[in-house]
């Protein structure tokens, strides 16, 4: 800042009035400070910090920084005490050059939350530039016959400085000849000319040294000197001149080489070689000056010689010497003065400063994202410039300052939809016509963790052999996650649960980067058919996000377990019985029953009974039902029959492989008059049982198939009506389909209601099994047990015999059968 000068009252009221204008700078949207140019290091600037409301100790927590532009660091900020000092020599000429206003613009930016602040710091000129002149030494040449008052031009000095550190004053040594004549034009600029005050005596004087001194008007007073040596010369006396002393000339910068500038008519008084006239370049025209134009020596044509440029160089002066051929040759001068046009042939550019990138989906609007600023090279309208975006894009420009846009989030983001945005800025000048140019810069959308896994399937049904090795593979979850990164990083665990008394973890275990679920112990079908639990995903993020899948593992049944003899009925479960039958009983009596149960399900526990081979004609005189394990009698006894009968009745499962038990019933054959009382009225009490029970069952089994056959009526209408709605998907319909599986011994059928599909063969899959009670009589009249047929598919146990209900679907023949998620790779299973 200027030194303050006066009395005491004058800088205290100074003082007193700094604050306010600092407040009303700062109101305004920008700080204005001044700083001499050539400063030290260290000079003091302003108060940065408290001009612009900004605490001391918040400037390093929120990044408190300075950015200009070109200007490298000229300045900086002491986040200590919130200063701006001089941080490098400031040279105003290097800056501005001689342009009447020099500031360095400074971009203010604090983090947490971000703002922008834009200081402009006026650089004062000092006098730190002597005048110079083109030339230490100059030499002109005087003719003796030159007249009083005559007028020669000089060429002035030039200061670098501007204002009154530039405003030159000249004085010339004294002299008896000479005097200086200065003239100020209409353009505030001099004119310097060397008079002859008193003629002159080549003879008596040959030469004159003079010293011209330009002294600026700054304090302190710098000064210039240029020696200049008159040389006075003889004979021709009469110099050529020019129309008028000064021409005036406008051109385009974007003039063509070769086009003519002025045409100079110069007229010299003399005769013959001394009237000829030859033009050339003065001297003290500059190289730069030299390269743009050229002089036709003859016809006095001024062309232009190179490229102009309206930026480079917005006017030039031309000093024309018209030389005459006598001798000695005399001289006239004349100046050109040339000012360009500017046109709108420099294209904005454009500068994109990137703050805050990648850019959070979760970003609030207004957020800024980078900081745009824009120039033009050009002057007036062509150099004013307007900003634009690229369509489509989440984001606008807020103007924050002349030339100078900020990049803001304009709408909400997601990642997930768009994860990168190429964002282009176009600016284009106000000029005829438009001149525009654009920047791109790469927007990438940061992922935050607001997606949780998703399954594909809120629930899977998975089928599992019982009897299952301790660790086996038996089904894999899979989660996906459209966040990225970490965020998307899925684990697996188990949903603990008490399954009785047991936790499930003791049961499976899922793997937590894979998702295989894994049994850790057999499973056994018949303590445990459905193990249904919840495996949940998370993800890695922060918060972590998570869902769950629902497992359902039915565990199919295996032939692992015996038929077992019951121990009530005709036969007990020691396998040893004896029986008393009377001679006299006629065919297809019923002397015992074999009872045995299977804990299998399914086909694994239908069960079938024959009588084994043993002495005597055992196997014509009884027979076994295959499937009611009734002993009777094949024909009348007569008196060649054995007295004792020793029967071996097996008893098989339908497993494979079979697994069998066996009963050994002793018949003993009686006359009505042997038999003991208590024995007689036990054997007439257990046939009496037997027929009750035989009576009881065909009742049973007439009510079951009766309703059997109506429930098979409807699910084949139900059936019927869905096939016929939907004539494209006939083996396997979208409702619930039923399949009816039928024997020699029944029809019967598993239905779970579940989401699990069943199917066979290649069709489509099924959803359920339907079951009905066998339709055949059984009774003990029955001629011949019928076994079932060869093509039967498939095969479970009847719901009247079957103790568990379990299913089993087999395909017999070394088929197929189709088990598990239709969304399952491995849905086929060979048995």
């Amino acid at each position: 800042m200027p030194s303050l000068r006066g009395g005491p009252d004058v800088r205290q009221c100074l003082l007193l009035l700094l604050p306010f204008l600092a407040a009303w700078e700062a109101g305004s949207g920008q700080l204005h400070y001044s700083v001499p140019e050539e400063a030290k290091h260290g000079t003091f600037v302003g108060r940065i910090a408290q001009d612009l409301g900004l605490e001391l100790a918040e400037l390093v927590p929120r990044l408190f920084r300075v950015a200009s532009k070109d200007r490298g660091d000229l300045l900086e900020v002491n986040l200590q005490n919130g200063i701006l000092f001089v941080n490098s020599r400031i040279d105003r000429e290097a800056l501005c050059g001689r342009s009447e206003e020099c500031s360095i613009h400074l971009e203010v930016i604090v983090d947490r939350p971000l703002q922008v602040f834009h200081v402009e710091v006026e650089v004062r000129d000092i006098n730190d530039n002597p005048p110079v002149f083109p030339t230490t030494e100059k030499t002109i040449q005087f003719h003796e016959s030159r007249l009083l008052d005559s007028r020669f031009p000089l060429e002035g000095a030039s200061d670098a400085d501007i204002g009154a550190n530039a405003l030159l004053s000249y004085k010339l040594s004294s002299s008896e000849f000479f005097f200086l004549d200065v003239q100020t034009n209409d353009e505030l600029s001099q004119s310097l000319f060397l008079v002859l005050g008193k003629s002159l005596d080549r003879e008596e004087n040959a030469e004159v040294k003079l010293l011209l001194v330009a002294t600026d008007g700054g304090k302190p007073e710098l000064t210039g000197t240029v020696q200049i040596l008159i040389k006075v010369l003889d004979v021709n006396d009469n110099e050529p001149t020019f129309p008028q002393s000064v021409y005036k000339v406008q051109l385009l910068e974007n003039t063509a080489n070769g086009t003519l500038v002025v045409k100079l008519n110069a007229s010299d008084a003399d005769e013959g070689s001394n009237s000829e006239i030859v033009y050339s370049l003065s001297s003290d025209v500059s190289s730069t000056t030299r390269t743009k134009f050229q002089i036709d020596p003859t016809s006095g044509e001024i062309r232009t010689n190179g490229g102009l440029d309206y930026e480079e160089r917005t006017a030039y002066e031309i000093q024309v010497i018209a030389s005459d051929k006598g001798t000695p040759s005399m001289s006239g001068h004349c100046k050109i003065s040339v000012k360009l046009v500017d046109i709108n042939d420099n294209t904005p550019e454009v500068s994109i400063t990137s703050l805050s990138l990648p850019v959070q989906e979760n970003a609030p609007l207004g957020a800024v994202i980078a900081l745009v600023s824009v120039s033009d090279r050009d002057s007036g309208i062509n150099g004013q410039v307007t900003c634009s975006l690229t369509p489509h894009v989440p984001f606008k420009l807020v103007s924050t300052f002349k030339n100078y846009y900020s990049l803001v989030l304009d709408s909400a983001l997601d990642r997930e939809t768009t994860a990168d945005y190429k964002v282009v800025v176009t600016a284009r000048d106000r000029g005829s016509p438009s001149l525009w140019a654009t920047a791109s810069m790469s927007v990438e959308v940061a992922d935050v963790n607001d997606n949780a896994p998703a399954f594909a399937h809120p629930e899977y049904t998975v089928f599992v052999k019982e009897n299952n090795p301790p660790g086996a593979h038996i089904f894999t979850v899979s989660a996906t996650d459209a966040d990225a990164q970490e965020n998307a990083l899925v684990s697996y665990s188990l949903v603990e649960q008490r399954l009785g008394e047991r936790l499930l973890s003791s049961f499976v275990s899922v793997h937590a980067e894979s998702g295989k679920v894994f049994a850790l112990q057999p499973l056994d079908h018949e303590e445990l058919e459905l193990l249904q639990f919840q495996v949940s995903a998370r993800d890695a993020g922060v918060p972590a996000l998570g869902s769950n899948v629902t497992l359902q593992v039915f565990v199919l049944d295996e032939n692992d377990n015996a038929p077992v003899l019951l121990s009530h009925g005709a036969v007990g479960a020691g396998g040893t019985v004896s029986q008393f039958v009377s001679r006299s009983v006629v065919s297809g009596h019923v002397v015992a029953k074999v009872r045995a149960i299977d804990a299998d399900s399914g086909y694994n526990a239908w069960l079938s009974y024959e009588l084994q081979s043993s002495a005597g004609n055992s196997r014509s005189l009884f027979r076994v039902g295959l499937y009611t394990g009734e002993i009777s009698t094949t024909r009348s006894l007569d008196e060649a029959d054995a007295l004792h009968q020793r029967l071996l009745v097996l008893v098989r499962d339908h497993g494979e492989p079979a697994l069998t038990a066996t009963a050994t019933v002793l018949v003993s054959l009686i006359e009505n008059s042997q038999a003991p009382k208590a024995s007689s009225k036990t054997l007439v009490d257990a046939i009496g049982r037997e027929a009750s029970l035989v009576d009881v069952n065909v009742y049973l089994i007439i009510a079951i198939c009766a309703v059997s056959s109506l429930l098979v009526l409807t699910l084949l209408l139900y059936t019927a009506l869905r096939c016929s709605a939907t004539p494209t998907d006939r083996a396997c319909a979208a409702g619930k389909p039923v399949l009816v599986c039928s024997s020699a011994v029944g029809t019967w059928s598993y239905s779970q209601q579940r989401r699990q599909r069943v199917c066979s063969g290649e069709g489509p899959p099924k959803t359920d099994l339907m079951a009905f009670s066998p339709s055949l009589s059984q009774g003990p009249e029955s001629a011949e047990e019928r076994q079932p047929p060869l093509d039967s598919e498939y095969v479970a146990k009847p719901l009247d015999v079957a103790v568990h209900h379990r299913f089993l679907h087999k395909k017999k023949h070394s088929g197929f059968y189709t088990l598990g998620d239709p969304l399952s790779s491995q849905s086929q299973t060979k048995w």
